[in-house]
């Protein structure tokens, strides 16, 4: 059986400390439910963090990273794939995840939920920015909830992947 796989999105250079500390416990939690994390695999930010984190819980780590070199790699990234394709790598971030958290709010993250929207994945955000939980909100009730913690996020990623006859 394949395992699961669980997308972390957010900003890099432009997450907050509460947005860092949060993507931490996200991989923490992650690692310990036995799914593998999946983010853009950079050294920065929630991407990161959560690396980090599921690292530290002996968790599995996949990193899409948006180069063809290895610089900037997070030191937690397990498995590095190096795509060379710039943002455009955010559709394969998406598609190879069962479920999708959005840890802060940027462009790059806006569009990886916009993507996961349209692939009808499984969207957590963990935001505190009500402007985005509108917007996307408005876009579709069916696909995406509102966390305010690390734990409801898993909560709601496990719900949704029960409905979708994944086991968690």
């Amino acid at each position: 059986m394949r395992k699961i796989i669980i997308g972390v999105m957010g900003p890099g250079t432009g997450a907050s400390e509460t947005d860092w500390e949060n993507a931490y416990t996200i991989g923490t939690l992650i690692a310990q439910e036995g799914w593998v994390l999946l983010t853009g695999g950079r050294n920065v930010g929630v991407m990161d963090a959560a690396n980090r984190g599921a690292k530290s819980a002996n968790g599995l780590t996949v990193g899409i990273l948006p180069d063809a070199g290895d610089s900037g790699v997070s030191d937690a990234v397990h498995i590095a794939i190096f795509t060379d394709m710039g943002s455009a790598r955010n559709n394969i971030n998406v598609l190879s995840s069962d479920g999708v958290i959005a840890c802060g709010m940027g462009a790059g993250t806006a569009s990886e939920v916009a993507l996961a929207l349209k692939a009808n994945k499984p969207i957590v955000l963990l935001t505190q920015d009500r402007e985005s939980q509108r917007f996307f909100q408005h876009l579709s009730h069916h696909h995406i909830w509102i966390a305010t913690s690390p734990k409801d996020a898993i909560a709601f990623l496990k719900q949704a992947l029960t409905r979708r006859g994944k086991t968690p």
